[in-house]
């Protein structure tokens, strides 16, 4: 039989990872570095954090191993440490909405609804391909520069509006954002069908779509 001390030991590193994970602004960092490195003040920004509590919330991230660091110039960029970080994230969340009742009242009240059948991961792959579908892309620039579905046409949601006359009038419109938790494409979709477009989503969007190993544009 093992040593109970060392066997405690062993369990006790393995909670370092639940502990690090055990905050939903933690989880939300973790949810905006899987596309992509970035900086603090951006960090903060997208997770409307202070500077002081964004750098903490990282600073125990990395104290878990499950981010790194790299400078650039003056600025200090942080990402993932690995991609088995980005699909553990996934899997909390999947595993969530499995167990938890609230998560899915949580999701609808949060993501609400729109119109149209959302496309599957394989089916946009395959109409990225073609010219019949114009695959838009609603992340922050930022994003989409660190990794877009190939093809994809990069138009900010918060642009969205002022720049429809860019998207062709005809043809089916499909957005996608950064999961399947994300309401960015939700929103974008609402608002081209307000305008009388062709629009569905993704669903779920660029943290699945490297998950499952699919091309990805830079």
């Amino acid at each position: 039989m093992g040593d109970r001390q060392h066997k405690n030991a062993l369990f006790d590193q393995f909670a370092r990872v639940g502990k690090a994970l055990a905050s939903g602004k933690r989880l939300e960092l973790l949810d905006l570095l899987a596309q992509g490195e970035r900086d603090v003040a951006s960090l903060a920004a997208a997770a409307d954090l202070g500077m002081t509590s964004a750098s903490a919330h990282l600073q125990t991230l990395r104290q878990a191993n499950l981010v790194t660091t790299r400078r650039d110039g003056t600025r200090v960029l942080y990402s993932l440490a690995g991609c088995d970080v980005a699909d553990l994230f996934a899997r909390l969340r999947d595993v969530a909405q499995s167990h938890l009742p609230d998560v899915e009242a949580a999701r609808a009240a949060y993501l609400g609804a729109d119109g149209g059948q959302p496309v599957t991961r394989d089916e946009l792959h395959r109409l990225a391909r073609s010219a019949a579908v114009t695959v838009l892309d609603v992340r922050p620039r930022e994003e989409y520069a660190a990794g877009h579905i190939p093809g994809a046409v990069s138009i900010p949601l918060d642009e969205l509006a002022a720049r429809l006359a860019e998207l062709s009038p005809d043809g089916r419109i499909v957005a996608y954002c950064r999961g399947a938790y994300c309401v960015l494409a939700h929103d974008a979709v609402r608002l081209l069908q307000a305008h009388g477009r062709d629009a569905t989503r993704l669903t779920d969007g660029m943290l699945e779509w490297r998950l499952a190993d699919l091309p990805v544009a830079a």
